[in-house]
């Protein structure tokens, strides 16, 4: 590989939600194909992509820049104006360390729980809380000091320069790019490597790209108009347009930036001042309170011994020896926390009538029976331990509880009130662009009739259960659906555009089941947002690979709301009122 000489440090996943096209993947290869060793990520306002991103560049052997492009609040955060407030600068984060990346995740949770207006927003004060372990770039189109200078605003930028300096001293950097085909913006880049000089502010070359190859232009234009809800039309279908935010290799770089070679190098400079290191795969088990003197594993053998009195179980040899052994592996796993809050859950679920079930392999452990999580003597049925969980098992045990639907949320709430409410939150999850969504929403942007994109959707056959349908497939199964890609200019125009955006990140939402308690403010771990749908509830960015044992090391509980069960209560109920039988589930 040659001398790196340039660093994408302004980049853009589809983790910029309808904004932008590459996927993480597709990201770090471009970024191998063209020679480069290390590459940012910045997505729009948000961490969504960050855990992702980080092991798949240390797998790939490239060197993980994790960022924000952050939208700041003309004034304070909270003002919400119309009018006024809905409009931003940008400044792009990056993190240098581990300081610099909590720095990242308290900014971006700030701006979505306090300051969100249109977009998730910070302020001026929010940074200088802030600022530490964090490289800040004024971006090149909508910086604040891009902003004053293209309304000739001079003495202004000067002010703002030195007040982001006073923030972030030799780390703060105004970025130059390179597009003559847009009107106006060379000439606005000469603005900005005058005032560099003037103010002694160091300029770092970054041309941002929100798709791979410039051919996807369309596609990105497509994804936007899905986001706005605006028709394209069929008005030259772009093609008069000439933008382009494609990626760059180091050769095309270096010839845009050839009378820049300063704001280049430095491009490589900030990339080797920015070595995070992220301790991924550490589990951060919730805090339990536990009797003077206990640790975790006596309070749950304690939990076992008063088991089995309780049930009135004779002390067999099977019985002792299936207990040692249990205990002795989850012990040594370290998860005797995990099985005291399950066991705290169901507790409260059963004093409150709230009516349970546990499933699957976990009816194989008979420490969970004594300790009334599961409701089945293994040793009576005859059910292995060791599906559940095994000497060899490398990841977590992994126990469903189930809830009446309509009283979930009261199990929650008590997690809440429990451990903490800045410490629980429920699970982010990302619906994504599937192939008959995909097609449907293309069509539309395009500017067709809803009747030509619910014509190939429902040619589109729906997926089973563990296997998503994707576009290929469908043409490649369907003969009707091939035939009309063949024959019709508007549905392989609908098709292929829909390939381009197929399984994209959409929107953010709540995971059906996953909750995470942190034995700290979560903040530590992970950046939090409000569910989009609303309602308050307080959701991860992390999905549940992000949050969980191969991520940060946030164990996930499954709190599942069944409806079944529901209905059960109320049959008993019923029974008992109607018949004066006691039915016990």
């Amino acid at each position: 590989m040659s001398e790196q000489k340039f660093t994408h440090l302004h980049t853009h996943s589809h983790y910029s939600l309808l904004t932008a096209l590459p996927k993480i993947d597709a990201l770090i290869d471009a970024v191998k194909r063209a020679g480069q060793d290390s590459v940012a990520l910045t997505d729009d306002g948000n961490l969504y992509g960050a855990i992702e991103f980080y092991k798949k560049c240390k797998k790939a052997g490239i060197k993980p820049i994790i960022g924000v492009d952050f939208y700041v609040a003309l004034d304070k955060k909270e003002d919400r104006r119309a009018g006024i407030d809905n409009k931003r600068y940008r400044l792009v984060l990056l993190a240098k360390d581990n300081y610099g990346y909590k720095n990242l995740i308290k900014l971006v949770t700030t701006s979505n729980l306090e300051g969100f207006y249109y977009k998730p927003r910070i302020d001026k004060e929010l940074l200088k809380k802030h600022s530490k372990g964090l490289v800040a770039i004024n971006p090149s189109f909508s910086g604040e000091v891009t902003f004053l200078l293209k309304t000739h605003a001079f003495d202004k930028a000067r002010e703002v320069i030195k007040e982001y300096k006073e923030m972030f001293g030799k780390d703060y950097y105004l970025e130059i790019s390179h597009h003559p085909e847009i009107a106006g913006h060379q000439d606005l880049q000469e603005e900005i490597k005058k005032i560099a000089k003037e103010t002694d502010t160091p300029l770092v070359a970054s041309q941002e790209f929100f798709y791979i190859n410039p051919e996807d232009r369309a596609a990105r234009k497509t994804l936007m108009s899905i986001q706005s809800h605006v028709d394209l039309g069929d008005n030259g279908r772009l093609t008069d347009e000439k933008d382009d935010f494609s990626f760059i290799d180091q050769e095309k770089a270096e010839e845009y930036f050839k009378d820049s070679p300063d704001a280049l190098a430095n491009s490589v400079k900030i990339a080797n001042d920015c070595n995070l290191e992220i301790e991924l795969g550490k589990w951060f088990f919730p805090k339990i309170d536990l009797p003077e003197g206990f640790t975790a594993n006596d309070a749950l053998e304690k939990l076992v011994v008063d088991g089995i009195k309780e049930k009135g179980l004779e002390e067999t040899t099977e019985l002792k020896e299936r207990v040692k052994y249990e205990l002795e592996i989850i012990k040594t796993k370290g998860y005797s926390p995990y099985f005291l809050v399950v066991g705290d859950l169901m507790r409260f679920a059963h004093e409150n009538k709230i009516l349970t079930n546990i499933r699957g392999s976990v009816s194989g452990s008979l420490v969970t029976y004594l300790a009334g999580i599961t409701n089945i003597n293994p040793l009576e049925y005859n059910i292995p331990f060791e599906r559940f969980l095994n000497p060899d098992r490398p990841s977590a045990p992994d126990i469903d509880m189930d809830f009446a639907d309509n009283r979930r949320d009261d199990v929650i709430q008590y997690a809440v009130e429990k451990y903490g409410k800045e410490n629980v939150a429920q699970i982010g999850t990302f619906g994504t662009m599937a192939a008959r969504g995909a097609v449907r929403d293309v069509a539309r942007a395009l500017g067709h009739d809803y009747s030509t994109g619910d014509k190939i959707a429902k040619l589109i056959p729906m997926g089973s259960q563990g296997f998503a349908m994707t576009i290929d497939k469908a043409l490649e199964d369907e003969k009707d659906l091939a035939k009309l890609y063949k024959n019709d200019e508007d549905v392989k125009e609908i098709i292929d555009m829909a390939k381009k955006i197929e399984g994209n990140a959409r929107h953010i939402g709540v995971h059906a089941a996953g909750v995470v308690i942190s034995p700290d403010p979560l903040v530590e771990h992970v950046p939090i947002q409000y569910d989009p749908k609303g309602e308050g509830k307080i959701i991860t960015q992390y999905d549940m690979y992000s949050v969980d044992e191969d991520g940060v090391g946030l164990l996930k509980f499954d709190f599942l709301g069944i409806k079944n069960l529901a209905i059960l209560r109320n049959v008993v109920a019923r029974v008992k009122i109607i018949r004066q039988i006691n039915i016990d589930i």
